[in-house]
């Protein structure tokens, strides 16, 4: 077990019921809307967040991960403004995660000391621009504004990853970015009759628990 104690440690408890509450939900995705199915999605980030306090973690990395929480409770619900609060949660939570990153980080003079770091940048910066000319084509007026600020704030996450010697949180960060695309196109590109959408959930849901898992163990660990 990664912690201290065993299995029966507090610790490693809450990690194995979050990780089983992002298996149920894997499984669950197509299902109905339900109580349950939108509680066991909430729990799997919530519970990294109990993980964090348990461990001491950073009261930033908690706080990221408990309205990233919330973020994904109220994107289960319909409506454009179940939307634009989910995408409020997770854009203080991004804020956060910059703050937590920059303070850790080594500077971002680490980005030209190792060209891999320019090169994830640049690959980031490709997406980001991607995703705002595809969306703004896409969305309507009212959410055009918060989502051009949620992809440049999302951007600035993944930057100050890279000033993070942790690969663990660099990875995380990754693929936080690869997740968020993946909802957007999902959610705003594809038809919905597009055979796509299947497999684009379940990997949207598997890229962001392993963005929030990753980011967690690399710095209760790291």
């Amino acid at each position: 077990m990664p912690f201290p104690g065993g299995i029966d440690a507090d610790a490693n408890a809450t990690l194995l019921f979050s990780l089983a509450a992002a298996v149920i939900y894997a499984f669950t995705i197509d299902m109905p809307p339900k109580l349950a199915r939108s509680a066991v999605k909430t729990l799997a980030v919530a519970m990294l967040a109990v993980l964090a306090s348990l461990q001491g973690g950073s009261w930033l990395l908690i706080a990221a991960l408990a309205l990233s929480a919330i973020g994904d409770a109220l994107l289960l619900r319909d409506g454009e403004k179940a939307f634009v609060g989910g995408l409020a949660s997770f854009l203080v939570a991004h804020g956060l995660y910059i703050a937590l990153f920059l303070r850790s980080g080594e500077g971002v003079g680490l980005l030209s000391a190792e060209p891999w770091r320019a090169a994830i940048a640049g690959a980031m910066a490709v997406l980001a621009l991607a995703m705002f000319f595809a969306l703004w084509r896409r969305v309507g007026p009212a959410l055009r504004l918060p989502i051009s600020v949620y992809i440049a704030t999302i951007f600035a996450m993944g930057i100050s990853a890279l000033t993070l010697s942790n690969l663990w949180v660099v990875g995380g960060a990754v693929l936080f970015m690869a997740s968020d695309g993946l909802l957007a196109s999902e959610k705003f590109l594809l038809s919905a009759i597009s055979p796509h959408r299947d497999w684009t959930r379940h990997a949207v849901w598997m890229l962001y628990y392993a963005a929030q898992l990753g980011i967690t163990v690399g710095f209760l660990l790291g």
